[in-house]
């Protein structure tokens, strides 16, 4: 199975235990909004409450690229806010999990 497909499907089934299992330790996401960086930890506890506020989908989710060392998605996410925005993310993969991401994103209009 490729990395994609197990992070796909984790991501859509929003199984947080899936998602921790694709994450790497030293883990580190670079937000495109204020550049600043999270850990593993604090990413999960982000994704945690996104799914727990049931507003979270994820649409037309696909891989434009990927090998052993990274792979780039793209997908247009509604968020809990109400906000809509089409994400590329470009994630480096070590030991066949993520280890670095970082994100695109721009506003879509509803």
């Amino acid at each position: 199975m490729s990395f994609f497909t197990k992070w796909s499907e984790a991501m859509e089934s929003q199984d947080i235990d899936a998602v921790a299992a694709c994450i790497h330790a030293d883990y580190k996401f670079i937000r495109h909004q204020s550049r600043t960086k999270m850990n593993k930890q604090e990413v999960l506890a982000m994704f945690t409450q996104m799914f727990a506020s049931g507003a979270v989908k994820m649409r037309d989710h696909r891989c434009l690229y990927e090998n052993n060392e990274v792979m780039v998605e793209h997908s247009i996410i509604d968020f809990p806010d109400g906000s809509i925005e089409a994400v590329l993310s470009f994630c480096r993969l070590k030991d066949g999990m993520m280890m670095e991401v970082e994100t695109g994103a721009t506003l879509v209009k509803s």
